[in-house]
């Protein structure tokens, strides 16, 4: 089989779709990125083209599903950026409702911020007061992240206190790897999910952690998403997005910026909310 290459045209229809389907902006320096990820499946079904491989992408539902696993999968790693997890320390030494505290990871990829979160909390809270939910819209990572399985060099951010408390060194066929602690992972739980739309089945959450994610769309998208992930914040919850990123040119007025890439969300005429 000769090497198939992606022309112009066939980046921009894959492209529209991608767009449609998740909000990701691709631009054309994305074109090689695009045909490394998605040639396995042109050898997978011996094509001769891209364009054959986008015509089974538009009538068969579980391979678009595989193509846009293809595309979001992104970097990930345990305690990034770790200003956001001391400032997570801070809020939880004054945390004092009785109300158990709930963590939305937003496209949490294969769990680690989700995890990192949860080390924290447990350190701090009873195991009954917190629960952290982790969502991305890839169900490759989301069965990655639901097994808590890494590859050691992942542990090498995390403190040796939380290495020690929540990581089990593997043994034998899992040599080289590390398991998260089951007792940690009970209070964790991750779910597919498009941020393109409300997840109203969420509930509410006091923390939302939206991070490497927004970089990806446009700012219509942008607006779009933000908008949805308020839907599932409380009245007086904050919003983490990554240092990297902005607001800016959102006009999102119920969203108070109260530290660098740290927001609170204030009523603006919705009525209660709880």
């Amino acid at each position: 089989m000769s090497i198939v290459k992606i022309t112009k045209s066939e980046f921009e229809k894959f492209s529209a779709l991608i767009f449609d389907e998740v909000g990701i902006t691709l631009s054309e320096h994305k074109q090689s990125l695009m045909e490394s990820r998605f040639y396995k499946r042109i050898i997978h079904y011996e094509l001769a083209s891209f364009e054959a491989y986008y015509q089974i992408c538009i009538n068969d539902s579980r391979e678009k599903i595989e193509m846009l696993n293809l595309i979001t999968t992104n970097e990930t790693y345990f305690f990034r950026e770790m200003d956001h997890f001391k400032f997570l320390k801070e809020y939880l030494l004054n945390y004092s409702s009785d109300m158990k505290l709930r963590i939305w990871s937003a496209a949490s990829s294969v769990g680690a911020e989700a995890y990192s979160i949860a080390m924290v909390c447990d350190s701090l809270l009873a195991s009954n007061m917190w629960e952290v939910l982790g969502s991305d819209i890839n169900s490759h990572v989301i069965k990655k992240a639901r097994m808590g399985l890494y590859p050691l060099t992942w542990s090498d951010k995390i403190s040796d206190e939380f290495r020690h408390k929540y990581c089990l060194k593997g043994k034998g066929k899992y040599e080289g790897e590390f398991l998260i602690n089951r007792q940690l992972a009970k209070n964790v739980r991750f779910q597919t999910n498009n941020l393109l739309e409300v997840n109203s089945e969420f509930g509410r959450f006091d923390l939302v952690y939206l991070r490497n994610v927004l970089i990806y769309f446009n700012v219509d998208t942008r607006k779009k998403v933000v908008q949805n992930i308020i839907e599932n914040m409380k009245i007086g919850s904050l919003l983490i997005i990554s240092q990297t990123e902005n607001l800016n040119g959102l006009n999102l007025d119920e969203l108070e910026q109260i530290q660098p890439s740290i927001f609170k969300l204030r009523e603006k005429n919705y009525g209660a909310r709880t």
